[in-house]
């Protein structure tokens, strides 16, 4: 017996489907045939694609935690908040470009940009300069959740001409815990706290 359709259920299947196809595959049409549904029936719980996005983003968002900025200072609620950032899009990076590219609607979105926004007017950043750090500390995040979703070969000594020897050495094996996906981006989010705690004139929390 094939179980009834919710707003849950079809949410669940279209982040399926982007996970395991790609953004561009999904439709209304692809989500419907995977719920086992007419295309008609999907519009009881949703608008159509532009909310069913809009579902996706909260629900990624959802496991976003802002929680640090309300007990740490800013720097440090950054630092924590970008990690938590990278793990949540990490799980569905197919949906990265698809979101990124998509006018965000969202409200759980938008109140968690706020909190962000809040936290940095707070420790003196002008109103625009706020939104400057959001998205150069969330550029950071979304660029090495795909980098850790890469294959393992993507850059590989192998690959490399024996002329190029001081690539081949920085790739070398004995290197690869440091040039690993995850270091680089403790290494980029480390450099972008210091620089943006030299341009903010604040002490290292």
């Amino acid at each position: 017996m094939t179980p009834p359709l919710t707003r849950d259920r079809l949410l669940a299947a279209a982040l399926s489907l982007v996970d395991e196809e790609g953004a561009e595959a999904l439709t209304m049409r692809s989500l419907a045939s995977r719920v086992d549904r007419q295309v008609s029936s999907l519009y009881n719980h949703v608008s159509g694609r532009t909310e069913l996005v809009e579902l996706m983003r909260s629900k990624v968002v959802e496991r976003i935690d802002v929680g640090p900025f309300a007990r740490l200072p800013w720097d440090l609620a950054l630092g924590e908040w970008a990690r938590s950032y990278l793990m949540a899009f990490a799980q569905h990076p197919h949906l990265i470009r698809l979101l990124a590219t998509t006018p965000i609607r969202d409200e759980s979105t938008l109140a968690m940009y706020n909190e962000v926004v809040r936290a940095l007017t707070g420790a003196g950043w002008a109103a625009g300069e706020s939104i400057a750090v959001l998205r150069t500390v969330e550029a950071h995040v979304l660029g090495s959740a795909l980098d850790i979703v890469a294959p393992g070969n993507m850059l590989d000594a192998a690959a490399v001409p024996e002329g190029l020897k001081e690539l081949r050495a920085a790739l070398a094996i004995e290197h690869h815990s440091a040039g690993a996906a995850e270091a680089a981006f403790d290494l980029g989010l480390e450099a972008l706290i210091v620089g943006l705690r030299a341009r903010n004139g604040a002490p290292a929390s």
